[in-house]
């Protein structure tokens, strides 16, 4: 494999992710001078000691308790803050796996133009009216604490890793999601896409029917 090439594969794997994008950048860019310098080959070996733990790790997820013990203790900017608190107020009581899923929801809704463009615009959106908001416990009217450190680490290493780039192929590109002892009207037109603990997962269709 060229530099080119590896250069390219480096930045895919470091800039899906915003915390890696100038590590991208300056690796890629040190790549490419030495193609300059007339090296053509790199080991596989080489590229992977550029590569951040956390960025080599992503394509390896396992949703489990002791796979997550393994990630480094969470820390991050506001995005990350905003990610954290979510899945604590909406889904610590869930599985690994339900956690991960919780996630994948958000990070769809920051992908989809119809949407607010970052993490904490998503979670926010309709906050300031109450049950007016897309995630309950932004305007519920009670305030909310975050009293269970250990539940709060966990959902904070969840939030780490899915920002890192982690896949999202646990619900099917979802955009909601409800728990099993409620049925909103829109889950009537919208396809469920996956059941996971207590949560229902479905992706917001392209056109609904009013009939």
């Amino acid at each position: 494999m060229t530099f080119r090439l590896l250069a390219l594969a480096l930045w895919a794997a470091l800039a899906a992710s915003s915390v890696h994008a100038e590590r991208a950048a300056n690796a890629a860019s040190s790549l490419l001078a030495a193609e300059k310098q007339g090296l053509q080959t790199a080991s596989a070996q080489h590229l992977q000691q550029l590569v951040t733990p956390t960025a080599r790790g992503m394509a390896k997820v396992n949703y489990d308790r002791a796979w997550l013990a393994s990630v480094p203790e969470p820390a991050g900017g506001e995005q990350w803050r905003c990610l954290a608190e979510a899945l604590y107020f909406e889904a610590r009581g869930e599985t690994v796996k339900g956690q991960f899923a919780v996630a994948e929801v958000i990070l769809n809704r920051v992908d989809n133009p119809n949407y607010p463009s970052s993490v904490c615009g998503v979670i926010n959106q309709g906050t300031g009216q109450k049950y007016a908001c897309q995630f309950t416990y932004t305007c519920d009217g009670h305030p909310e604490h975050i009293s269970e450190k250990g539940a709060f680490d966990q959902v904070g290493k969840v939030a780490k890793v899915m920002l890192s780039g982690a896949p999202r192929k646990l619900t099917d590109g979802a955009t909601h999601y409800h728990t099993t002892a409620v049925r909103p009207r829109w889950a009537r037109k919208f396809p469920m896409t996956a059941e996971i603990g207590v949560h229902r997962f479905y992706r917001q269709p392209t056109r609904i029917s009013m009939n």
